[in-house]
């Protein structure tokens, strides 16, 4: 019976499992904000929740969406990711000048989901560039099609651009009035509230996370159900070859054996130019469908803060009063403090370029790599997007205890430690692929896909079994938990007071700078044996812990 019930409804199963497991870590973390953190902690993390898990139901299938609707390759598609991640996060700097600029971090926020909803709208349309009812790749529509795709995902990027950093930078607020509270019952209350913000900053990302944890599951279920209405079965390789049997009109050994897993009834088809038509847009409609609840979320996030903006800190208020209190004596003494800070930020960020570089092939050569080399007849290659949101949720409190730990046991670990500790974890998951992908002789990606299954055998080649994502989004995620929301933790220690939006937005920028080159990882996967693709990005990460430890007593001495 439960054979049965996996073999049929893998992906509910999945989905109803991570559910039991996540709600417990969901109360406890609620628990632990209402007792121990500023009041809008929590109001914060839900909407920064439901603006994330529109996102990361994009997040997901972009890539692959790409590839299976305009029938592009792998690495012109990364590279339209790459730039579009890109101008997510150099927006985000963008956002935090206007916010320090107009003074108005709530306003600015706002607008940002208004804007991301609009662009969740335009992808939501199910456009398809079609002659005598055929899908055609190529003409003037077609084009117009992929431009307009790429408007609406700059419309996403800027409304990004002017949440993100700037919800970032209110909740860094929060934590500067929670110490000056505490700073008034005496130094220990005052010691113990700096504790605070490292732990805040981790219960913010996970609420990040239980977004993304469900959003992944989304378009795979839309998509599923669609192909099922109309007789179609999922496959994950079949988009892929119906786009090149509609272009070059050859009919493959591989296109033929994958055809015959894809429909309910193969002796059906009985035109393989119309099959192939058919079974790309109804595989595209669930995933243009899924972005309907992208825009959803925006509006439910949008809700949530604009409820609770009077609980939020008023940057306008409290920066004027500062600026007014400085005096040039005052200023100037600043100046050094201030220029040692910039240092020691723009030397961290430096660091984190490398570390998305590295973490986002997540989207990139790790999502090619689960629909290529991973056994996806049950779970679609998209699902294990959720690992990694899955493990943030159920890891959070195990490193926030090791680390409380350390503190009481009078070892506490600096944040920049912790962050060259975490580039060393982060070259484990690629240190994991590449022993895995020798062992097991595996070609390139192009190489690969190639193959139909007796070829497959013959070269004594198979696919990986799913335990494989589980073990890499395991280490990857170790990873960014010691990186990613100790950053901001970080960013907001050492950011100048009249000067938080914009250094948020330059640890996001850091962050654009390293997404813009994450296309090299399909490009290599493509086109050399994947094990190389796999040492490059383990080099990279233990070059970078090697730097970060270099700096690692400096740092410490600017943020003591």
């Amino acid at each position: 019976m439960l054979q049965n019930l996996w073999q049929n409804h893998s992906t509910g199963v999945i989905f109803c499992a991570i559910l039991i497991v996540v709600i417990p870590f969901l109360v406890y973390y609620l628990r632990i904000a209402q007792r121990e953190h500023p009041k809008g902690l929590i109001a914060a993390a839900l909407s920064n929740m439901g603006e994330r898990f529109g996102y990361y139901i994009m997040n997901a299938i972009l890539l692959l969406f790409l590839v299976s609707k305009f029938g592009l390759p792998d690495g012109t598609a990364g590279l339209i990711y790459s730039v579009f991640y890109f101008g997510i996060y150099i927006l985000s700097l963008v956002g935090g000048i206007i916010a320090d600029k107009t003074q108005n971090y709530n306003r600015t926020i706002q607008w940002g989901l208004i804007i991301m909803a609009i662009g969740y709208v335009a992808l939501a349309i199910p456009l398809f560039s079609k002659v005598d009812g055929l899908i055609v790749n190529g003409n003037g529509a077609w084009w117009g099609i992929l431009i307009f795709t790429c408007l609406a995902l700059l419309c996403i990027a800027f409304g990004n651009g002017l949440f993100k950093g700037n919800l970032q930078a209110l909740v860094g607020k929060m934590y500067d009035n929670f110490e000056a509270e505490e700073a008034k019952k005496g130094p220990e209350a005052l010691a113990r509230a700096k504790d605070k913000r490292d732990s805040g900053f981790q219960i913010f990302y996970v609420f990040i996370n239980i977004g993304g944890v469900i959003a992944p599951f989304v378009a795979p279920v839309l998509r599923k159900w669609l192909l099922a209405k109309n007789n179609f079965v999922y496959n994950a390789d079949m988009p892929a070859l119906c786009h090149q049997y509609l272009a070059d009109g050859q009919l493959t050994d591989k296109f033929t054996e994958t055809m015959a897993n894809s429909v309910v009834d193969p002796a059906l088809v009985t035109n393989f130019t119309q099959f192939s038509s058919d079974y790309i847009e109804i595989y595209n409609k669930g995933i243009h469908f899924a972005f309907i609840a992208s825009m959803i979320a925006m509006i439910i996030s949008l809700c949530i803060f604009f409820k609770n903006r009077k609980g939020f800190p008023q940057p306008a208020k409290k920066v004027a009063a500062q600026s007014a209190g400085y005096t040039a004596e005052e200023k100037a003494k600043m100046a050094k403090e201030i220029k040692q800070r910039m240092a020691a930020l723009f030397a961290v960020l430096g660091i984190a370029v490398f570390f998305w570089l590295s973490f986002h092939q997540n989207s990139q050569s790790l999502s090619v790599f689960a629909r290529d080399f991973v056994d996806s007849e049950k779970i679609a290659p998209e699902i294990w997007q959720a690992m990694n949101p899955l493990y943030v949720i159920i890891l959070t409190p195990i490193v926030m205890g090791i680390f409380a730990a350390l503190a009481r046991k009078g070892k506490p670990v600096s944040t920049p430690r912790k962050i060259a500790i975490g580039m060393g974890i982060a070259g484990l998951t690629y240190l994991f692929l590449l022993i895995l992908s020798i062992m097991n002789n595996w070609p390139s990606g192009t190489e690969f896909r190639a193959m139909n299954a007796a070829q497959m055998a013959a070269a004594g080649l198979a696919k990986a079994a799913p335990w494989v994502m589980v073990v890499t989004y395991f280490f990857l995620t170790v990873a960014e938990l010691f990186i990613s929301p100790l950053g901001l933790s970080f960013v907001s220690k050492v950011a100048p007071r009249h000067m938080v939006g914009l250094c948020q937005g330059l640890w996001l920028g850091a962050t654009a700078i390293g997404n813009l080159f994450i296309f090299v990882g399909p490009i290599m996967y493509n086109a050399w044996d994947i094990w190389i693709c796999w040492g490059v990005f383990l080099a990279i990460c233990l070059v970078s812990m090697c730097v970060m430890y270099g700096m690692v007593k400096w740092l410490e001495k600017v943020t003591s």
